[in-house]
């Protein structure tokens, strides 16, 4: 488990700066597999779809990434269906990147081993 994994997300207060470009990689590194793209208001979110054998697997993980948002207090945005998820991550209250996303991005990869 990464470091990153053991921290907790912590509130973070409107007005706050996100992570500049330079920061977001540095973060990047921390985790395993995830992109980084804007959308179109131009701000920075990560993003990482997983493949699955069925529907069923796919909801399971889903579920799964539920149970850590909520004891983290950070929430994605998730898409699934058939096969796949895709988690969509970023920091609404500072419009783009937080510590928080990479923290939950780890947290992610380490409970469910995809």
């Amino acid at each position: 488990m990464s470091d990153i994994a053991e921290k907790k997300c912590v509130p973070c207060e409107v007005g706050l700066p996100p992570l500049d470009y330079k920061e977001i990689h540095k973060y990047l590194k921390k985790v395993n597999g995830w992109n980084i793209k804007t959308n179109e208001k131009k701000n920075y979110f990560i993003e990482k779809e997983f493949i699955f054998k069925n529907f069923i697997e796919s909801q399971k993980f889903v579920n799964l990434v539920g149970e850590i948002s909520e004891k983290e207090g950070h929430h994605p945005d998730i898409a699934f269906g058939w096969g796949y998820a895709r988690i969509k991550i970023l920091t609404h209250a500072v419009k783009g990147l937080s510590e928080n996303d990479f923290i939950l991005a780890s947290k992610i990869d380490a409970k469910t081993n995809v």
